[in-house]
């Protein structure tokens, strides 16, 4: 298990805490998380483009001219795509882009994003974020001491203090860890939880049945080689079935005799 160490808010050792494995030392496999982040900001997106086709047009039914002897192309309605001001050809509809990937994929990124922040050294685990008001500039202040790039601190619970000094703090972010997603750990340069959202973490993410990690199995359970799967005993004619290499004509006739 991987031993981190356990910061106070002036950035200073306090005590030392061990990580499970399979959420902290996961295989790295960017083409999980790529597909979690891709289904968050497809959810995001309106999907409320709209274009009207010729039959919605507000135009009249009637022809526009005559059929012949005016030298213009033939026309049978104001609405037509030709024309300027007529309907879209396959123009856009209203849609729900959102697509919500399986959990065991979605557990299996966060784990690979928290291993791939450990590993760069942009995860700091903080034993408490004590905060008597809601001041942004103590807040800044605070998280400025343990980083000064872009921070994400996540919370065990709602602490209103931390959270409403949060909210003007352009470069930072609060979030519960009901809410932890591999979008913001991204986004975000720095990542700092709180001691006591550990628990939470784990709960979330190890107590799933263990066919969701079949997704980070590449190395076995505890890290080493998965062990290969037995070879097939070879058939022998011998044993009253014939290998597959033999010739037909050698093999045994199906008949009474040789049953």
């Amino acid at each position: 298990m991987p031993l981190v160490d356990v910061v106070n808010i002036s950035n200073e050792k306090v005590g030392e805490v061990d990580l499970p494995d399979r959420i902290y030392d996961a295989p790295i496999k960017p083409h999980l998380v790529h597909e979690v982040v891709t289904a968050q900001l497809n959810s995001r997106r309106a999907g409320t483009a709209c274009t009207k086709g010729r039959g919605e047009m507000a135009y009249s039914t009637r022809k526009p001219y005559r059929q012949k002897k005016t030298g213009r192309a033939r026309a049978g309605s104001r609405r037509s795509p030709l024309w300027r001001g007529g309907g879209t050809i396959f123009g856009p509809k209203p849609r729900d882009f959102g697509w919500r990937p399986p959990a065991a994929i979605r557990r299996s990124a966060l784990c690979v994003v928290l291993t791939a922040k450990l590993q760069d050294k942009e995860l700091l685990i903080l034993d408490d974020f004590p905060m008597a008001e809601a001041k942004t500039k103590n807040f800044v202040g605070i998280v400025g001491g343990l980083s000064k790039r872009r921070t994400l601190v996540v919370t065990p619970s709602e602490i209103p203090a931390v959270e409403l000094a949060s909210r003007n703090a352009a470069d930072h972010k609060v979030l519960r860890v009901d809410g932890l997603n591999c979008y913001d750990l991204l986004r975000y340069e720095q990542v700092v939880i709180l001691k006591g959202s550990l628990p939470a973490i784990e709960e979330r993410l190890l107590k799933s049945n263990h066919r969701d990690f079949r997704y980070l199995d590449d190395l076995g359970p505890a890290g080493a080689p998965a062990e290969a799967a037995p070879a097939p005993a070879e058939f022998s004619p011998e044993a009253g079935q014939p290998a597959a290499d033999q010739p037909a004509a050698d093999r045994p006739a199906d008949n009474e005799e040789t049953r």
